[in-house]
């Protein structure tokens, strides 16, 4: 259940964040970056965030069962898991946001699957690292 909290709560808004970062890198906002431009970025992340949970909450629970069900196979370690939790995220992101607009191709296809890479892989080495029990070392 932790699995599942940890990826509704910290995957919408770091997807959010990304999706903005695209967004505004695709329109041409970042041809002149100064620190008024950065500070205005972050008013808008902050007054966007309430719908990066909106519609983000289900997308991260369908990455947080991936990954629920990818710990259960006993041959897939943490790292390969990450691995294919962001794969999964970046080719589903891909595919929803990539070929959307007038501006398609490879680097907006990447720049979009960006935003289900990082938050799957972030969120899946977080619940590695500070939710999944530790096995004891077997006695001898």
């Amino acid at each position: 259940m932790k699995r599942y909290l940890m990826f509704a709560a910290l995957s919408p808004p770091l997807g959010g964040f990304w999706l903005l970062l695209a967004t505004t890198y695709q329109s041409g906002y970042w041809t002149e970056t100064n620190a008024e431009e950065v500070t205005k970025l972050f008013k808008v992340f902050a007054t966007t965030v309430q719908y990066s949970y909106l519609f983000g909450v289900l997308p991260a629970l369908m990455l947080g069962a991936v990954d629920d069900i990818l710990v259960h196979v006993k041959r897939i370690g943490p790292l390969l898991r990450m691995l294919l939790v962001g794969a999964f995220g970046f080719i589903a992101a891909a595919l929803m946001y990539g070929s959307r607009g007038p501006d398609s191709g490879a680097a907006q296809f990447f720049l979009y699957g960006l935003v289900g890479l990082i938050p799957a892989m972030v969120c899946s080495w977080l619940v590695h690292k500070f939710v999944e029990k530790r096995q004891p070392a077997a006695p001898k």
